[in-house]
């Protein structure tokens, strides 16, 4: 691959003119674009010229004629090495300009080169694929609609079946096999529910039954049912028991011997060390 010489200013001359300013002119007039060689309309004789340099950009010399090579005199243009100084943001100017190119473009050469079309919609699948709940019902129901439209499935004594009106008839046999247990699950769950119901209104219905009947009264026909015990005050509170001891002279003495026992435990327990 050749190597490609970077471009830079030739000669140190100058038109002798203030720098030209991008501002200045319209941004259709200049190419500054990362990337690509960068060129302008020369104000002077407004033919797109390279502007040379990296840094010291300017105007590369050129001529008023373009038929210099067919023996015309060469005129130099007064816009040859005119200075250019880019005062303006570039990216802002790139996407204006691509902006801009984009309306202008006509309208043929905006579409895409492919053209997309919208997939057509998937064939609905058969009735034997279709993952649903089965019951004796629905598969039976199933089983009879296919039967009636399907000429593959013949009857008689030896029934026969296409792909589809074999499988629909194996699940309409499996559902009637199931049915029994799918029955005793229903009961089973019925059950739970209604024994669940009654534990969360029992107590609603006897606080309903004490209120409406009274705590007192309740009490005292329990109370004159049965005979109480010697030393209780009713049935539902049980028996009045002692609070103080029957032997206090026992009871003191037995507290006495139970601290000394602890300051014996407490003299043979090594001390804490201080760390």
């Amino acid at each position: 691959m050749a190597y490609k010489r970077p471009p830079r200013t030739r000669t140190k001359l100058n038109n002798h003119r203030e720098p030209l300013l991008l501002s200045t002119m319209a941004p259709e007039d200049y190419n500054v674009r990362p990337g690509e060689t960068k060129s302008i309309a020369c104000p002077d004789c407004r033919t797109w010229r390279r502007i040379m340099g990296d840094t010291d950009l300017k105007i590369r010399e050129h001529c008023t004629s373009d038929k210099a090579a067919e023996g015309e005199k060469h005129t130099r243009c007064p816009g040859s090495h005119q200075a250019i100084r880019i005062d303006i943001n570039v990216r802002s100017w790139q996407v204006k300009q691509d902006r801009l190119l984009r309306e202008a473009m006509p309208q043929d050469n905006r579409r895409a080169a492919q053209q997309f079309y919208k997939p057509l919609p998937a064939p609905a699948a058969p009735v034997s694929r279709i993952k649903a709940e089965v019951t004796v019902e629905t598969a039976r129901q199933s089983y009879l609609m296919h039967r009636k439209g399907c000429a593959g499935c013949v009857g008689g004594e030896h029934r026969k079946h296409c792909m589809d009106g074999g499988v629909l008839a194996r699940r309409y046999v499996l559902a009637l096999q199931d049915e029994p247990a799918r029955r005793e699950a229903r009961e089973q769950l019925e059950r739970q529910e209604q024994r669940a119901a009654r534990k969360q209104s029992a107590p609603a219905v006897r606080k309903a039954q004490w209120a409406r009947r009274g705590g007192e009264e309740v009490e005292g026909a329990n109370n004159s049912c049965t005979t109480r015990k010697q030393g209780s005050l009713s049935e539902f509170r049980g028996p009045d028991l002692p609070m103080l001891p029957q032997d206090e002279k026992a009871h003191d003495r037995r507290q006495a011997e139970l601290g000394k026992q602890y300051a014996q435990y407490a003299r043979r327990r090594p001390a804490p060390s201080a760390a």
